[in-house]
């Protein structure tokens, strides 16, 4: 079993997963909603990304989405010059959808997680202070190509309160609300999220 950030119940509803649909990408609903977009990856390590989806207002810099990515333990030489490119910083979706490929959000969890009173890297970056309900999406990305679909990452959102909230993603996407999470998960999750 490799080893992974997110908890077992995760990961084990990625496998359940019947809800699939094809994206509007996060990159282009940031552009379309606030007229622009940037990212900046904040960390890298074996297998796992953290990374600021934002928008510009001047020179201010809002994040609107806080992605941790779970790369898949082994990625297919198919995508090689894509998994380059991301890994040198690049979207990814807007990576794979450049050159061709369909991308799919099998989602496993939509709900809610609480920005701490605290300081946190997220509250900074959002430009938010005090506690704030922020809406957590965990999906399954699948690229596609040719009729044959590969499993790329498991990928943690956590969206900016004016960008996304819970009711929004569960209007974007479908979800099987029965795949609710045990506290102890949201917690780890939260943990993940904010280093708390």
């Amino acid at each position: 079993m490799r080893n992974t950030h997110f908890p077992i119940s995760v990961l084990a509803a990625a496998l359940s997963a019947c809800a699939t649909e094809s994206v509007i990408l996060n990159s282009e609903r940031i552009a379309h909603r606030f007229g622009s977009y940037g990212i900046e990856v904040l960390a890298s390590e074996a297998g796992l990304r953290r990374s600021s989806l934002f928008s510009y207002d001047g020179d201010t810099v809002t994040c609107r989405t806080y992605a941790v990515v779970q790369f898949e333990g082994q990625h297919d030489e198919y995508y090689d010059d894509e998994h380059s490119k991301v890994l040198a910083g690049n979207s990814i979706g807007a990576t794979f959808k450049e050159n061709g490929w369909g991308i799919r959000k099998d989602s496993m969890y939509i709900g809610s997680i609480r920005l701490p009173q605290s300081r946190t890297e997220v509250g900074e970056l959002m430009r938010l202070t005090g506690a704030h309900d922020l809406a957590l999406h965990v999906y399954r990305l699948v690229l596609v190509r040719e009729g044959v679909a590969f499993d790329y990452a498991t990928i943690l959102e956590v969206h900016h309160p004016e960008y996304l909230s819970e009711q929004d993603l569960r209007g974007l996407f479908e979800y099987e609300a029965s795949n609710e999470l045990p506290a102890t998960d949201l917690q780890q999750l939260s943990a993940l999220v904010f280093g708390v």
